[in-house]
């Protein structure tokens, strides 16, 4: 081959990578825009009555993708294909730290009992209402080459919830019960459903019998248990540096880089181990916020704290934003398209799955819950199941992600059953999302009128008033009242997250917080994160 021929192909392959290249500059500067746009638009829509920055960013999405496709001539909606490696590995780990990082430990602990009931529990009944269902249905409508394998990943896909709708709207100090209910069920349904759907992976499922399901059962118990654990080992390893080495005394940036670096470790560590990384980032997010948090400098507790709320709020801003533009991608709709009627038949009934397949846990596990509580105050009462029946009626970014793994190859597909899949993932998604979105903010103003009186209230006049680290040391913080010890094993019985809470207590001061620090055990030393003044005793 001569110089010119090599020249000119040299010369062609430069030409089709700054094509490339100019496309992806092309993309991130749309996105850019649109996430200025929803955050902008958010803003000015905060007291709407129906509205919320969610349901906006998948409008602003749709409208988008609309005008994607004109200007195409039909041919693309969406300037991005969609990737579970973007999802899972960049978008969802800041967002499930922060929860963490975030909650109010004292009530999450507090209720832990009833979260894991309806968010493991409650998930599997949901899991196996839907699949079930879904094989008696679905087997009967010839909808394409689906099998077992595929109808119980359609329950794992259908079980997770997105209640980030009703969490914009339920005030935490107001309704701190019902709030960490809604959120931690939220976070346990999500790492449940991932797990479950993970799981199924590993198993043959059209010979099912008593072996394989004990196994199957073993499998998600032990991803359970080994995912928390790594968490809980991340966070205490980060506070143990932090605490020993005091490096914010030469770099605050160092320690705000530690912090981060080390959250997106514990998550990656657990891909890495085909364990749950939602699990584990988030219980990680629990023990930096209890223990590493309290080690690192004053400017660095501010940074984090904003820092991390700030990532979080950016990933799920782009992910509704995307969401809404992934509708309209008109390649799936063009091979569910031969049969609209069945396409709408399948979505209409996925939604009524999710509809029953919720109520069949929350309402008669609120029950046996209420059971157990002894004053009407801990008790769940009608109007606050109906909020958690009704946060968890939404799909999300989860479940378009696990229906893509499921059911595309790298974002396409080309086979009939699983793109009418796809869509009807989308559509529900979309249904659900938006009308009951929109309808969440009346609903809890009916249902809850002294919650919906506080969130109608602005914030920001309030936050004027108080330091930077309040709303910090807010989800941490206990008054500081005498703990009376229990005195013997029916105290255990009656009350026994009292009785657990004052142990732990006694465990945490004797030996956890000298060696791992926390809020007023970290030794003084000159540029230490030592403050006398830190507000109350956790």
């Amino acid at each position: 081959m001569g110089t010119g021929a090599v020249a000119a192909q040299l010369a062609r392959l430069g030409g089709a990578l700054s094509t490339s290249d100019h496309a992806s500059v092309v993309s991130i500067n749309l996105f850019v825009a649109l996430l200025c746009a929803c955050i902008i638009l958010g803003h000015l829509l905060e007291e709407n009555r129906w509205l919320n920055e969610s349901i906006t960013a998948l409008i602003i999405g749709l409208c988008t993708g609309v005008v994607i496709l004109l200007t195409t001539k039909g041919k693309s909606s969406h300037v991005l294909v969609f990737s579970e490696d973007l999802f899972f590995i960049y978008l969802l780990p800041p967002i499930i730290f922060n929860a963490g990082f975030q909650v109010k430990k004292k009530q999450f602990f507090r209720n832990f009992m009833t979260i894991t009931l309806f968010g493991a529990v409650g998930t599997m009944i949901s899991f196996f209402t839907i699949s079930l269902t879904a094989i008696a249905i679905f087997s009967r409508m010839n909808i394409g080459t689906l099998d077992v394998g595929d109808f119980l990943a359609i329950g794992a896909i259908f079980s997770a919830t997105d209640s980030v709708c009703t969490l914009q709207v339920l005030n935490q100090d107001e309704t701190p019960f019902l709030y960490s209910l809604v959120f931690g069920e939220g976070v346990v349904n999500d790492a449940t459903s991932v797990v479950l759907f993970n799981a199924l992976q590993n198993f043959d499922l059209n010979h099912i019998d008593a072996m394989v399901i004990l196994k199957f059962l073993g499998n998600f118990l032990y991803l359970f248990v080994s995912s928390t654990f790594l968490g809980v080992f991340s966070g205490l390893l980060s506070a143990y540096i932090t605490k020993k080495l005091y490096i914010g005394r030469h770099s605050t940036d160092r320690e705000v880089a530690l912090m981060m670096l080390m959250a997106y470790l514990s998550y990656m560590l657990a891909e890495l181990l085909d364990l749950s990384g939602i699990l584990t980032v988030f219980f990680c997010g629990i023990v930096m916020s209890h223990y590493t948090w309290h080690n690192v400098t004053e400017s660095s507790r501010v940074t984090t704290k904003h820092a991390f709320a700030t990532l979080s709020f950016i990933a799920e801003t782009f992910l509704f934003l995307y969401v809404g533009m992934d509708a309209l991608d008109i390649e799936k709709w063009k091979f569910a398209s031969d049969s609209p009627g069945k396409s709408i038949g399948v979505s209409s009934i996925l939604l009524g799955l999710v509809l029953v397949g919720r109520a069949a846990f929350v309402f008669p596990l609120s029950f046996l819950s209420n059971l157990t509580k002894r004053t009407p105050l801990e008790k769940i009462s009608w109007r606050q199941q109906i909020v958690i029946w009704w946060a968890g009626l939404m799909r999300g970014a989860v479940s378009i992600a696990l229906a893509y793994n499921k059911f595309t190859k790298a974002g396409h597909t080309q086979l009939h059953g699983n793109a009418i899949m796809i869509t009807s993932t989308i559509t529900v998604v979309l249904f659900s999302t938006m009308l009951f979105g929109m309808m969440t903010k009346p609903l809890i103003r009916f249902l809850l009128p002294a919650s919906s009186n506080a969130t109608s209230e602005p914030s920001s006049p309030k936050s004027l008033h108080s330091p930077l680290l309040t709303s910090m040391l807010g989800s941490d913080l206990e008054t500081a009242v005498p703990m009376v010890r229990p005195s013997s094993l029916r105290m255990l019985l009656t009350k026994p997250a009292h009785t657990v809470h004052y142990y732990w207590r006694k465990f945490d001061d004797a030996l956890m917080r000298p060696m791992f620090g926390g809020r007023g055990f970290v030794p003084f030393s000159p540029g230490s994160p030592t403050d006398p003044n830190v507000l109350v005793e956790h």
